[in-house]
């Protein structure tokens, strides 16, 4: 169970993916042997404190200098699985996306332009030498993108309140075989197509479904809550089963029944809509 941290976490959740350890080359498959084997480990919340150091020097670290050799592990059926933090790659995907969600000005401050040029070239000279890179972790800020929701079961979800002294965190999360969460993409996207006009929902969920087939086969995927466990009061947090509504509306989808689709729709869109006025408030 993870502390809760002095440093103010952030409010984003996380779609991880745990590969088998046979899934990697031989030099970065010894070197993950011998990571599984460390008591030392370091958690989500210690990668979060050394993002969020990089940030006070002025100028701002915006992405790391080197590649983080971190991981997160974890034994499926008696096979160690590692998910690497790929710390570089996933600021450098992040720092491009940042002009989505705050206007020039407001980006300026946050990050210098010269140090938001030179990360960008610095990320196109890496990836014209790894053009196949992709990431072990996907992000989302104050939401869990409902698309993410298709990929897990409720059977699946694993929910703890912490404890009453607050000295543990609550967690929410799911984890599912590979080979499911394929599997319940390719039937949402038949299901969706089949009854809505293309969108971002559909966007979404095939691009989520593209990025799963990158991983080998037998991978685990877990959709975990994150740091919005502190966005959420206690009993709504309990009470979410934002994975049963996604599942109730593409069963409805499937036979035809718009009304409980639209029901089940609603109650995501009012849930996280909730959250994310949060942000706003914030």
């Amino acid at each position: 169970m993870p502390k809760v941290s002095s440093v103010i976490v952030p409010y984003a959740a996380y779609l991880r993916v745990y590969e088998p350890l046979a899934a990697f080359p031989d030099e970065e498959r010894a070197h993950w042997t011998r990571y599984a084997r460390r008591p030392d480990r370091p958690s989500y919340q210690d990668e979060l404190r050394r993002s969020l150091a990089d940030l006070l020097p002025t100028p701002p670290v915006a992405v790391p200098v080197h590649e983080s050799a971190d991981a997160f592990v974890t034994e499926v059926d008696g096979v160690v699985c590692v998910c690497p933090w790929r710390t570089r790659l996933r600021g450098w995907q992040a720092l491009g996306e940042l002009a989505e969600d705050f206007p020039e000005p407001v980006l300026d401050a946050l990050i210098p332009p010269v140090v938001r040029r030179q990360s960008a070239q610095d990320y196109e000279r890496w990836l014209e030498r790894n053009p196949d890179a992709r990431p072990w972790i996907r992000t989302a800020t104050w939401q869990v993108p409902i698309n993410w929701f298709v990929l897990v079961s409720d059977a699946e979800r694993e929910y703890d309140g912490g404890d009453d002294e607050g000295a543990a965190a609550p967690v929410l999360r799911y984890r599912t075989p590979m080979v499911q969460a394929r599997r319940r993409v390719a039937r949402g996207l038949r299901a969706l197509r089949e009854a809505v006009d293309e969108g971002p929902l559909i966007d979404g969920l095939v691009d989520v479904g593209r990025w799963l087939e990158e991983f080998h086969p037998r991978s685990l995927v877990e959709l975990d809550y994150g740091g919005l466990v502190h966005a959420l009061p206690a009993g709504e947090l309990e009470a979410d089963h934002s994975a049963a509504d996604v599942a109730e509306g593409i069963e409805a989808l499937r036979h035809g029944d718009g009304a409980t689709a639209g029901a089940a729709y609603g109650r995501l869109v009012e849930r996280w809509r909730a959250v994310r006025d949060r942000r706003s408030a914030n």
